[in-house]
């Protein structure tokens, strides 16, 4: 294959934008592809459109020499990483409609012996879901003069330009010369283990490794009802049996979040619905977690005379940054606001300027600064701890109900 000197990574949203600046600033040639005319806009300009520490030099800076630009078409290159959506259908089915477009905007382009690397987050069979597409775009192609690859991203938003370099990858090849042809770029900035393996079983093992995480949270999530049922302090106890040296419980909260741990088990589910049963009963118990914290709400209004006013604390699906997708804190504050018509919710993220379009249609609900909800609530929602929460003096949460899904305040 010959040298891969320009990239067009199509999707800049959390995990396409980091990855087109990581390129960049190694000395590729980048041209990053969104179908949204503001962020191509913005990171024209040097800027990024969502909060991810650090990422915001990488973008100026690869912008400022030229090695990064931006554009609402898919350009020729020498290689093609897609990072587009993967959102599940209403059967929880994998939408792979976003990877079907990104193909279809790919196949004109193509010449023979680029390279195309899937980074969306994908059921098994995706990737080759998306030769398929394109070779049957363009019947003068063949797998052989194509190399299409999958290498799922595993970094945690937050630290994700610090990940992109250090973890290990994980790259699956339709064959294995695509395989090695991916490794070979992800090589340009990946200080960590590139694995080698098939595609099938590299979309697999992200999925697997989500799966993972969505089990053992929802073994916490149980832990913290059956907890409160028996009048017991789960954080506690859950430190306590931290100190067994294998045991290694996760955190509990008001539900699971992001487009990962929150949507992932679903596609091993539907893949193998009758084997996927504790995959299946893991999601179950995470997706009903914000009905009983709902639960704890309405017991506290209950002992309020008068408009009950709720703060409401943090929408982000974790701490410290803006991403809302899947956030069980979105869910939770549209239920509130619909559910409890005569209490006043006032909505607090640090990370937002404006009230998500989720939450605006809600006549109860508005978005407000940490020290004015405070000050004003009856009852004390902490849904997500953002560091800006932690520094609340608990002197101001004084005579207040307070429901700490987090255990920030535990």
């Amino acid at each position: 294959m010959a040298e891969i000197k320009t990239v067009a990574v199509i999707g800049l949203g959390y995990i396409g934008l980091p990855t087109a600046a990581i390129l960049a600033t190694n000395g590729v040639d980048v041209v990053g592809v969104d179908v949204n005319p503001k962020t191509v806009e913005a990171v024209s300009r040097g800027e990024v459109p969502f909060v991810e520490p650090d990422l915001g030099g990488h973008v100026s800076r690869a912008v400022s020499e030229g090695t990064l630009t931006a554009s609402l078409e898919t350009p020729k290159a020498d290689a093609y990483i897609v990072a587009v959506p993967t959102p599940f259908n209403d059967d929880k089915t994998a939408d792979l409609s976003y990877i079907e477009a990104a193909g279809s905007a790919i196949a004109p382009q193509l010449v023979g012996d680029e390279l195309i690397i899937l980074e969306s987050t994908s059921p098994p069979g995706a990737t080759q879901h998306l030769a398929d597409h394109i070779l049957g775009l363009r019947e003068d192609l063949t797998i052989d003069n194509l190399r299409v690859a999958h290498c799922p991203e595993r970094v945690l938003p937050g630290r994700v330009m610090v990940e992109l370099v250090t973890n290990d990858r994980i790259v699956g090849g339709i064959t294995p010369a695509a395989a090695e042809a991916a490794r070979d770029l992800y090589q340009t900035f990946c200080e960590g283990e590139i694995l080698l393996t098939d595609a099938t079983t590299a979309e697999m093992a992200k999925l697997v490794e989500n799966s993972f995480r969505d089990v053992n949270i929802a073994f916490a999530n149980e832990l913290s009802v059956i907890s409160d049922k028996l009048g017991i302090n789960v954080w506690e106890l859950i430190e306590l049996a931290n100190h067994h040296p294998r045991v290694n419980i996760l955190q509990p909260g008001p539900g699971v979040g992001g487009h990962c741990i929150a949507v992932d088990p679903w596609f091993i589910v539907s893949s193998a619905p009758e084997e996927a049963k504790l995959i299946h009963q893991a999601r179950v118990t995470n997706d009903s977690k914000p009905g009983w914290v709902i639960e704890q709400v309405e017991k506290a209004v209950a002992q309020v005379d008068g408009t009950p006013k709720v703060a409401v604390l943090g929408l982000a699906f974790k701490a410290n940054i803006d991403d809302l997708r899947e956030s069980p804190a979105i869910s939770i504050a549209q239920r509130l606001g619909a559910e409890f018509g005569d209490a006043r919710f006032l909505i607090v993220e640090p990370h937002i300027d404006e009230m998500p379009k989720q939450l605006s249609g809600l006549a109860n609900a508005e978005l407000v600064s940490t020290d004015d909800a405070i000050e004003q609530a009856d009852i004390v929602l902490l849904l997500v701890d953002h560091a800006q929460f932690k520094s609340i003096d608990r002197s101001a949460l004084a005579g207040k109900a307070v429901i700490d899904t987090r255990g920030m305040w535990r």
